[in-house]
């Protein structure tokens, strides 16, 4: 059993807000129960009622049934009932109009859950709380907590004022960190920094972002990560031990993460993990193949799919009597219904499919493929994406990595499909759905680039400072170039596609040559120059 106090202290803001406690926050909750005025009034002792559908003064006649069921505490949105709710002898928490009713029942039958699976320890707390160990941590720190696992998922996170920045309150609000503000983490190298060992990882402030400094530590169990802990600053710097203490917190919190993903779950989230360990290597194939009754020795595949942001609301003709559509803006619910909507037709196509959510995209395995199967294959990554945009209202992109021959290269064939994504997102694909034959050239043509970006050592000086002469110079240098080049020296076509005169571009390209010093008639030359002004 739990109190209304520790319930509260796992959702906390910007979640919810106490109104009115007229026995206190230690009465006890037992049960998390949803209700609707439109039906039948009841409460029992113990319940924690969410009452949907009524805000404001609405909710009065919910409030005054829970008050006589006994019920600890009432939740609504828009609260202006204080004095009924004190009449009612129930306490009154007010929602926040951005949260989810299915968030905060979520996170709350968790923590009453877990009190009754786990009991209370001595000192009151939930055995494995990791809401109270976050919030031990921001004591420790100064900052404001919270801890997520691979996956990004908040799991826990400590209270907080009004100090929380843009990124932590869409990640507690969502469940998970919004994917603008993930991207740009990894793009910053923070999470390859997070999962290669013990230590600190350090965020300077970036208010165009709203972004406050942070620092973070990662959880592992071994080399194997388990999660991450973020500590933001708030109105008050960090602590000067913050950094040691966050060190041995990240330890602390090894084995709670252990615990829980050792306590039995169910099937799917189950048949999800598989898939990712699988694909970030911390699962052999032998063992995955085992649980799902594959053949680890048979061709395998991994199909990538992301969800682009919803379509325009849908309008009514007046007079028409169709029922609006209902449809959540709420990414993590759309992508929830994606993932059931994939693992239902790969499962019908191969009985042993995994589908899993891993930053931010959804994967899925098909395992045992036979011969010649890519028709079939391309056929299924069609459909799948033609029934999310129907049923989901969102565009959907489904790559497709290459078959590998067995499935410990599951991996290789996960790399295939992110490529494939990414090509498809650079090059305005037009379909819904490629395969590595058809962006081939741009996923190649992309490491390239990339590893030319990462070795200074081997781009050519003088290409170099020729782009930076263009950047101080009107930037008009490195376009007629490019254009000229893509043209196989066809000035005309170039000065098409700039729209200017063709003297003009064979002015710049004489320019640009006399600027950097190099010779453009040189085959070797000229390639190297438009692969490293494409950086």
């Amino acid at each position: 059993m739990t109190s209304l106090r520790h319930v509260l202290a796992t959702l906390g803001e910007p979640l919810v807000e106490v109104v009115v406690a007229p026995h206190g926050l230690g009465v006890p909750v037992t049960d998390v129960v949803i209700l609707d005025p439109e039906d039948p009034l009841e409460a029992s002792p113990g319940d924690l009622v969410l009452v949907i559908g009524a805000r404001g003064r609405a909710a009065a006649p919910a409030i005054r049934a829970a008050g006589r069921g006994g019920a600890a505490a009432v939740a609504v949105k828009g609260a202006t009932g204080a004095d009924v709710a004190a009449d009612a002898g129930v306490a009154l928490l007010t929602v926040g109009a951005e949260a989810r009713w299915e968030q905060v029942e979520a996170l709350a039958r968790g923590v009453v859950e877990a009190a009754r699976a786990g009991g209370e320890a001595a000192s009151g707390e939930v055995l494995g709380d990791l809401f109270a160990l976050a919030q031990t941590i921001a004591t420790l720190t100064g900052g404001l907590v919270s801890i997520e696992d691979t996956a990004n998922r908040v799991l826990a996170y400590s209270r907080a004022g009004d100090e929380v920045d843009e990124l932590r309150r869409l990640s507690i609000l969502g469940r998970e960190g919004p994917e603008r503000y993930l991207a740009m983490l990894r793009e910053w190298g923070v999470y390859q920094r997070l999962r290669a060992g013990e230590g600190i990882v350090r965020i300077d402030e970036r208010p165009e972002l709203g972004i406050r400094r942070r620092i973070a530590a990662g959880i592992h169990a071994g080399k194997q990560p388990l999660g991450t802990i973020w500590v933001q600053e708030g109105a008050q710097p960090l602590t000067e031990g913050a950094e040691t203490a966050l060190l041995g917190a990240s330890r602390a919190l090894a084995p709670q993460l252990i615990r829980a993903r050792t306590l039995p779950s169910p099937e799917l989230r189950l048949r999800e993990d598989l898939l990712a360990s699988l694909l970030e290597g911390r699962l052999d194939a032998e063992s995955v193949a085992d649980d799902i009754g594959a053949d680890p020795a048979r061709p395998a595949q991994v199909l990538a799919f992301s969800l682009g942001p919803p379509g325009p609301s849908p309008r009514l003709q007046p007079g028409t009597p169709q029922k609006p559509i209902v449809r959540s803006d709420n990414r993590q619910l759309r992508r929830a219904e994606l993932v059931h909507l994939i693992a239902v037709h790969t499962a019908a196509y191969r009985r042993s499919a995994l589908v899993s959510v891993i930053g931010g995209r959804v994967y899925a395995l098909l395992p045992d493929l036979p011969e010649h199967s890519d028709a079939a294959v391309l056929a299924l990554a069609r459909e799948i994406a033609a029934t999310a945009r129907r049923h989901l209202d969102a565009p959907v992109r489904a790559a497709l990595g290459g078959v590998v021959p067995r499935l410990s290269e599951a991996a290789a064939s996960r790399g295939d499909a992110d490529r494939v994504l990414a090509a498809m997102t650079r090059g305005h694909w037009a379909a819904d759905v490629a395969s590595l034959a058809d962006v081939r050239a741009e996923v190649l043509l992309s490491e390239v680039l990339a590893y030319l970006g990462s070795q200074p050592r081997i781009r050519d000086p003088r290409l170099t400072a020729l782009a930076e002469h263009d950047t101080e110079h009107g930037g008009i240098l490195v376009p007629a170039v490019l254009a000229w080049l893509n043209a196989f020296g066809d000035v005309r076509a170039a000065a098409r596609e700039l729209n200017i005169h063709p003297n003009t571009v064979r002015y710049r390209v004489r320019r640009a040559a006399e600027v950097s010093g190099v010779d453009f008639d040189d085959p070797a030359q000229r390639l190297l120059t438009q692969l490293q002004l494409r950086l």
